[in-house]
């Protein structure tokens, strides 16, 4: 699955448009690399995104093209979420 769909339908981000721009911007990593929106991500990949002053980290557990709003939590697990001092 695509990097920006992944994170819509995950809904980490509410909207697949503003998930390419987060990804073009260089804030998000894959696997310890800068990701492009059409990277592919697969179950056990590692990302990595960049919220201003948020910083969180995830292991992609699934990857459904569709998922009800409620179910979208199970498709990654938090591995970290730290505070970035500016």
């Amino acid at each position: 699955m695509r990097l920006d769909k992944f994170l819509k339908v995950s809904r980490i981000i509410k909207r697949r448009t503003m998930a390419k721009e987060v990804c073009d911007s260089g804030r998000v990593t894959l696997n310890s690399r800068p990701a492009k929106p059409g990277s592919e991500v697969k179950a056990g990949d590692v990302l990595e995104l960049d919220f201003g002053s948020k910083r969180i980290k995830v292991e992609v557990l699934d990857t459904p093209s569709t998922v009800r709003a409620d179910q979208a939590k199970d498709l990654y697990r938090p591995l970290e979420e730290t505070r970035v001092l500016n």
